[in-house]
């Protein structure tokens, strides 16, 4: 019984470690792998700070490593949803919500590019990954702005992903922050028409 405990003891601080080398691993590849998709891993490793062994223990593959990114990523811009809701007006926040929307779809067209490089066509593989978190954002925010009457009533997940699906035709190559930031005004314009409580939203 008695080691059982001591591991358990020693087994607490290697996990805490091991959780930060995962995620300085994935915050270094998702801006290495945006760059450029055919990043040497062994590259990743070393601007993360941690040796061969311990990388490849996290992720055996790059493709691996392209999944848990992108699972990462999305799941941060998920997050960010209820933490703007807290400080922010409802239509404040989604606004500003959809201008993290946009970072992340420049940043996923990096990581399918990566994708294609190990496994084939990614399209199916990351919408399947990004499709639920994203949705569950998206529905906090729009009930939160239905309450408070600053869009339109009616507006489902489904409405609101197909009027920004622009987004993901946007070359991230180029200069997408003022053509995102025209495209996603002009969205939440239409969302604003015909808000009960439009008076407060602004226009």
């Amino acid at each position: 019984m008695r080691p059982e405990e001591n591991t358990s003891d020693k087994d607490t601080p290697l996990r805490s470690d091991a959780q930060r080398n995962r995620e300085r691993i994935l915050a270094v590849a998702l801006t290495e792998l945006t760059c450029a998709a055919d990043a040497p891993l062994s590259v990743i490793a070393k601007k993360a700070g941690v040796g061969q062994g311990t990388f490849y223990r996290n992720f055996p593959n790059r493709e691996a490593l392209v999944l848990e990114v992108y699972r990462y990523e999305v799941q941060q811009v998920a997050d960010t949803a209820a933490q703007l809701l807290e400080t922010r007006a409802p239509d404040q926040a989604l606004r500003e919500w959809m201008d993290r929307l946009a970072q992340y779809a420049m940043a996923k067209a990096g990581l399918a590019d990566a994708l294609r490089k190990t496994a084939g066509p990614p399209h199916g593989t990351l919408s399947k990954v990004g499709y639920g978190p994203v949705t569950s954002a998206v529905t906090l925010l729009l009930k939160a702005n239905e309450e408070a009457g600053t869009i339109r009533p009616g507006v489902t997940p489904d409405d609101f992903i197909l009027a920004i699906a622009g987004l993901w035709q946007i070359d991230p190559h180029g200069e997408w922050q003022p053509r995102a930031r025209r495209l996603l005004d002009l969205v939440m314009d239409g969302l604003r028409a015909g808000a009960p409580g439009s008076r407060h939203g602004g226009a």
